[in-house]
């Protein structure tokens, strides 16, 4: 007789939520597109589009509600009794609920920008929502095999989006590079776990944690093959030179998804990876973490001054950003760790509003890309003018913003573990970053009106976001800690240290 293994549902919970929401809304487009009528409505392709935004919606809403429940909980289940596979605790439940946050964000900005740029196609939401049950399923893995499940299933619809717009060359040309170099860096990375294997006999990461041995040297290059495959995922230096390419030619909705979900979904599991799999011998990788962030600062910072295209400016911003986060990693204390999911959260908010306003100002089948076509968008459009510039300060760490707030606690917590000359470069890198983010709101408020024609107005859904965006990026700026008065019950940093220390 044959021993079934326990399974424990609870664990992949907010993962099924979207999973079966993506089927359920691939399912539903199909219905309604050969639907002429329903409930008295004609199906035009803005009334599909509604429908298929509140389904994915309600998905994301229950993954999300999931998650943040399973943290306040602070339970810990595993998929499996034995090898858990994938397991759903704190650290996992924050960055799940982050992921889902981000995701649903990001479904609510492409409503009306797909109709805009004239690519308003159903199989766009269950694209997204495979790609983030793929995430969910990344950040959840304790093993090997489970980690490069979710990492495929979040990439290749990824590449699929990143071509939405088929007319157009450049997008179909970005979704071929991301293609490309996403499966060489797969392969890196499944060949880092095949050497691992080879060393261990075992895939689970406390099993391989328990039996990896110091000095190895197969195992040291299969854990350098593994962090050369995340490197390529956050865009680390010299890994990155997909990363401009890819967010200028992709839709701009596409892009603020992938920018902030995928940086999301990469760094917690590389965190995961190195502390769950690799702790007890990762200060054979603080050397490598050090370098990567040193030179993924400094080109990251030094490219984006020289850009005259908002998406590739914001492309080498991403770029320095995962600079500093990956100081976090070459710091390697809890209070590092920590600072790190507090710096994705703030990420998730600042950069997701910064692309919001470029989405609120497509049309006629055209992204707002160039620098230029900001110029005077002061007089024309001053709320978005404010907001933008807003998230620009945030993105180069103006105090009273939760993008100082995040580089304050990160950088704090290497300069206590001893990482100074690190740190004084990532300041060196913040203060560079103050004059590319800076032209934009000098180009807004000191230019006089372009030729270029943008909407002139935004979408409802639109506006939620940019205000709760904005909201967001004051509130964690002025109280990391504790929020005032009716808010006293968000402490972003407590939450991000107590997911933080799940991982030991």
């Amino acid at each position: 007789m044959i021993d079934t293994p326990a399974i424990d549902l609870s664990a992949i919970a907010p993962i099924g939520s979207v999973a079966i929401g993506a089927v359920v809304v691939l399912l539903t487009e199909v219905f309604l597109t050969r639907s002429r009528r329903l409930l008295g409505r004609e199906m035009s392709p803005s009334y599909v589009g509604a429908t298929l935004v509140v389904l994915s919606t309600i998905a994301l809403g229950i993954a999300a509600y999931t998650a943040m429940a399973g943290f306040a909980s602070g339970i810990s289940v595993g998929f499996l009794a034995d090898l858990p596979g994938a397991r759903l605790d704190r650290f996992s439940s924050f960055a799940i609920a982050l992921i889902a946050l981000a995701s649903l964000l990001s479904c609510w900005l492409s409503l009306k920008y797909l109709a805009e740029v004239e690519i308003n196609h159903g199989e766009f939401y269950a694209l997204l929502l495979l790609s983030t049950a793929g995430m969910m399923l990344l950040v959840a893995a304790t093993d090997f095999l489970v980690l490069f499940l979710g990492l495929e299933l979040m990439s290749i619809p990824i590449y699929v989006l990143a071509g939405f717009d088929r007319r157009k060359l450049r997008s179909n040309e970005s979704a071929l590079k991301y293609f490309l170099v996403g499966s060489f860096a797969s392969g890196l990375l499944l060949y880092g776990i095949a050497l691992v294997y080879g060393v261990t006999g075992a895939l689970d990461y406390a099993a391989v944690r328990a039996a990896l041995a110091p000095g190895n040297p197969l195992a040291l290059i299969g854990m350098g093959l593994l962090v050369v495959g995340f490197a390529f995922k956050v865009s680390a230096v010299p890994f990155h030179q997909w990363t401009p390419d890819v967010y200028e030619g992709a839709p701009a909705a596409v892009t603020a998804y992938m920018s902030v979900t995928v940086k999301l979904a990469a760094f917690a599991a590389l965190l995961r990876v190195a502390v769950g799999a690799f702790g007890d011998v990762l200060s054979s990788l603080q050397d490598v973490f050090w370098m990567l962030a040193l030179l993924t600062i400094l080109v990251g910072n030094v490219m984006a001054t020289i850009q005259t295209n908002v998406k590739r400016l914001l492309a080498y911003s991403s770029v320095a950003h995962a600079g500093y986060l990956l100081l976090g990693l070459a710091t390697a204390t809890l209070e590092a760790y920590g600072a790190v999911l507090f710096y994705l959260l703030g990420y998730a908010f600042m950069n997701l509003g910064a692309f919001a306003v470029l989405i609120s100002l497509s049309t006629n089948g055209q992204d707002c890309e160039e620098l230029e076509d900001l110029a005077g968008l002061a007089r024309s459009r001053p709320a978005l003018a404010a907001l933008l510039t807003l998230f620009a300060v945030s993105l180069a760490g103006i105090p009273g913003t939760v993008g100082f707030a995040a580089k304050f606690f990160l950088f704090k917590a290497a300069v206590d573990a001893g990482l100074i000359g690190l740190t004084i470069v990532a300041v060196f890198g913040s203060l560079v970053s103050v004059y590319y983010y800076l032209r934009l709101p000098v180009l807004m408020y000191m230019r006089e009106p372009g030729a270029a024609r943008l909407r002139p107005e935004a979408a409802t859904l639109e506006l939620v976001v940019l205000g709760l965006c904005a909201f967001v990026v004051v509130l964690l700026g002025l109280f990391p800690s504790e929020g005032p008065g009716w808010f006293a019950g968000i402490r972003a940093l407590d939450w991000a240290r107590a997911s933080a220390a799940f991982l030991f």
